[in-house]
């Protein structure tokens, strides 16, 4: 049994769409269906070597219940790690290099601001032996509840 071309043009667009590990899976599957020669037929009609849909057959007849309704495709933990749970005091640092330049609005203290850009921030936690970057200071900033502090318009003349 051989399929028609549109049919083999869908398959090779949803084998495309898939992670690799489904891709083998799938083609693994429509080989098994095919029965005797469906390995060499599927290999050639979805472009993939006739070890790795054996390989998707292996993985199928050992697969157990619990593994065939894992969501994950990849293991959790792989992202990068936060400045912040890097370096243990780093809120401190911050407001440290702040403390004498923050100004605020005398009627509510929760508005306040620096007169410090971002990167003067960032140098002086480098004078602190601190490395971050301007995001770093970004996302430090708004945790502390800094705003940006609104320029004053000129005055006709």
């Amino acid at each position: 049994m051989y399929y028609s071309d549109e049919i083999t043009d869908l398959m090779r667009k949803h084998h495309q769409s898939l992670s690799e590990k489904d891709q083998r899976k799938y083609a693994a599957i429509e080989a098994v269906k095919l029965g005797h020669g469906g390995i060499i037929y599927i290999a050639r009609v979805l472009g993939v070597d006739r070890n790795t849909i054996a390989k998707g057959i292996k993985e199928l007849k050992s697969e157990s219940d619990t593994t065939c309704n894992q969501q994950r495709i990849r293991r959790r933990g792989g992202v990068r790690k936060t400045r912040e749970s890097e370096i243990h005091d780093l809120n401190e640092r911050f407001l440290e290099v702040l403390k004498n330049h923050t100004a605020g609005e005398p009627m509510s203290e929760k508005i306040k601001w620096t007169n410090l850009t971002q990167q003067q921030i960032v140098e002086g936690l480098k004078a602190q032996k601190t490395i971050v970057s301007t995001t770093v200071v970004q996302k430090l900033l708004k945790k502390h509840g800094y705003v940006k502090q609104l320029k004053k318009n000129k005055q006709p003349e």
